[in-house]
């Protein structure tokens, strides 16, 4: 087998490469970076060995050479493994030593190039690092050199002579030192400079100044970040975009499970928001006899869980539902329904049990109704079936939901909590029983989960209007302004 070295990108899980992503789905071992962003490590399948290799500023968890000693020793075990860098591997990212170590030990290696912080952080910031008319070459340095050297080989004052754009890496901790010789080298006290922190990422910040100020106003930013030096860095203010996106700075907790949640986290971070995936509920199958659709007028489905279930209790041909009405609670389960090759032929607006019986209206009276859903459940649809004049009302459970652990209690930390169902309600407070709960901002889906939440003392700041995954993105958005 090979050892990949995979560039992460520069913090946004969302710029890897697919190359990248590929190879850690499929990983047996993931050697990973502290500027590795989380939502990729969380990628690794399950059994994947797992091992941290971060260096801080002053806490390295591994040296150098025990990492390659690492990357080594699994290679040779025949397992695939994956070492996962921050940025480029190759761009200040020791990634050419272990590729050394790995050829000189006979481990066989490939090389995934990743998207350069060096780029990417400033382009986040909204400051190209060439723009015509302003900077035609830009020059990447690390500020951070080898304290073993025992000397400095970067020629700062050249650099500052060389003018275009200079883009320094690890440079927070030498700033003054960098500055005053960049002003001696012939760089103007007057050019435009930035340092971003935590660039590409939703914690992504940015101080605006001159080399001669950026000393003093930057004096509380603290790495990973990076300095750009320049006329381009002026262009920040025309250019910016990514902290105008509605949820920029604010982290939401997700409470869904895994298995669900991949719109709504997908939603969030495409408008800015930092998502904690906090699933406290896992879908479990429920094993049954298989069911006749020739015995039903009308199939109800309530949940997008549902028509996958189903179609597998019908014997996965969607066909043998022809000539029987189907009918979901509401978009979400309607788009579900979609997705197994059937159109729906009745939509409830509302996503509530009420709401499903007034699109029916006089369409039940009759008819047999099959109600496929979740064990546990409302008897509000099954009941008003029968009111309306159905002949036969068979509820039959596809799914349960049972508890899963969150990783952490990141989501408690969140500015706001996003739950879905009640399901997910009762969960997350059993999931953080003794916490306080009282502090929680919550974002409901809906009035039968609003009810849940005013029941186990979890505050609702908002209520969709639409009860789905749209609503819920509308109701954070609402909420996020009126913080």
């Amino acid at each position: 087998m090979t050892v990949y070295l995979v560039g992460a990108g520069p913090g946004d899980p969302g710029l890897i490469t697919a190359r990248g992503l590929a190879l850690i789905h499929t990983a047996e071992v993931l050697v990973y970076d502290r500027l590795a962003a989380p939502e990729l490590v969380a990628e690794a399948p399950e059994g994947c060995e797992l091992i941290y290799a971060g260096k801080g500023p002053s806490n390295h968890a591994m040296s150098q050479d025990e990492i390659n000693a690492c990357l080594v020793e699994h290679g040779a075990t025949g397992r695939r493994v994956v070492r996962l860098k921050g940025g480029d591997p190759f761009v200040f990212g020791r990634g050419s030593e272990e590729a050394e170590a790995l050829r000189g030990a006979g481990v066989e290696y490939e090389v995934v190039p990743g998207i350069t912080s060096a780029v990417a952080v400033p382009a986040y910031a909204g400051i190209p690092v060439t723009h015509r008319g302003l900077a035609t070459h830009f020059t990447v340095v690390t500020g951070h050199e080898d304290p073993t050297k025992g000397r400095d080989e970067t020629d700062w004052e050249s650099l500052a002579r060389a003018g275009g754009t200079l883009v320094i890496l690890m440079g927070v901790g030498g700033l003054p030192e960098i500055v005053q010789r960049l002003i001696a080298g012939g760089r103007s006290a007057d050019t435009p400079v930035a340092v971003i922190n935590r660039g590409t990422t939703t914690a992504q910040g940015v101080v605006s100044a001159t080399l001669g100020t950026i000393v003093e106003d930057a004096a509380d930013v603290r790495p990973p970040a990076i300095t750009v030096v320049g006329p381009v860095a002026g262009l920040r203010d025309v250019i910016a975009w990514a902290e105008r996106r509605p949820l920029h700075g604010v982290t939401v907790g997700v409470t869904r499970a895994r298995t669900q949640a991949s719109d709504l986290v997908r939603r969030l971070r495409d408008l800015g928001a930092g998502v904690v995936e906090a699933p406290v509920i896992r879908i479990e199958a429920i094993a049954g006899p298989p069911i006749d659709p020739e015995d039903y007028d009308l199939v109800c489905l309530t949940s997008p869980n549902a028509p996958a279930l189903l179609l597998d209790r019908i014997g996965g041909d969607a066909r043998r539902l022809a000539g029987v009405d189907v009918a979901a609670i509401g978009p979400g389960t309607a788009a579900a329904i979609r997705a197994i090759g059937i159109l729906p032929d009745v939509v409830a607006e509302r996503a509530v049990a009420e709401g499903l019986l007034d699109a029916l209206g006089t369409r039940v009276a009759g008819r047999r109704v099959l109600v496929a859903r979740a064990e546990e459940a409302r008897d509000t649809l099954p009941d008003g079936l029968h009111a309306a004049g159905a002949t036969r009302v068979d509820v039959v459970p596809l799914y349960r939901t049972v508890a899963e652990v969150p990783p952490g209690p990141d989501a408690l930390a969140a500015d706001l909590v996003t739950f879905t169902s009640s399901s997910t309600v009762r969960f997350f407070a059993t999931a953080f029983a003794g916490r306080e709960l009282g502090a929680v901002r919550g974002v409901s889906i809906g009035p039968v989960t609003s009810a849940t939440m005013r029941d186990l003392g979890i505050p609702i700041v908002a209520e969709a209007t639409r009860h789905d995954i749209d609503g819920v993105v509308e109701a954070v958005i609402d909420a996020a302004g009126s913080a």
